[in-house]
């Protein structure tokens, strides 16, 4: 992994087959254990779940990445902060996020938001 500062350096290499669990939202730590995560395979496709599970197809050029249409299940969730995270996570990619990546710290930002993530692969 290129381990990129700068988001115009971030390629859909660095992030592919890369699993990152969330660290915070706006400032706000995650309760739910596990924490809710996101990872990106093959030609950009992102998984991940915040209550619910999401995916979709991604697009990352200029150092933002969009996933337009994220399918998603839909069931309610008992914690009230995740079910505001699963419609944030949904406009963020929609409307695209800045994306940086440095010392394993994805981050995924907008105007009104900013997603912080922590490197967490599957098997080392």
């Amino acid at each position: 992994m290129n381990q990129s500062t700068s988001t115009s350096n971030v390629t859909a290499s660095d992030l592919l087959h890369h699993n990152f669990v969330l660290v915070s939202v706006d400032g706000k730590q995650p309760l739910k254990t596990p924490a809710p995560s996101i990872e990106f395979g093959e030609k950009m496709h992102i998984s991940g779940a915040m209550c619910n599970r999401f995916m979709g197809q991604g697009e990352l050029k200029d150092g933002i990445l969009t996933a337009k249409g994220l399918a998603s299940t839909r069931m309610l969730c008992g914690d009230e902060q995740l079910n505001q995270w699963d419609a944030l996570i949904g406009q963020v990619l929609n409307s695209g996020a800045k994306v940086t990546l440095a010392k394993g710290q994805l981050t995924l930002s907008n105007k009104d938001h900013t997603l912080i993530y922590q490197l967490k692969d599957w098997v080392n």
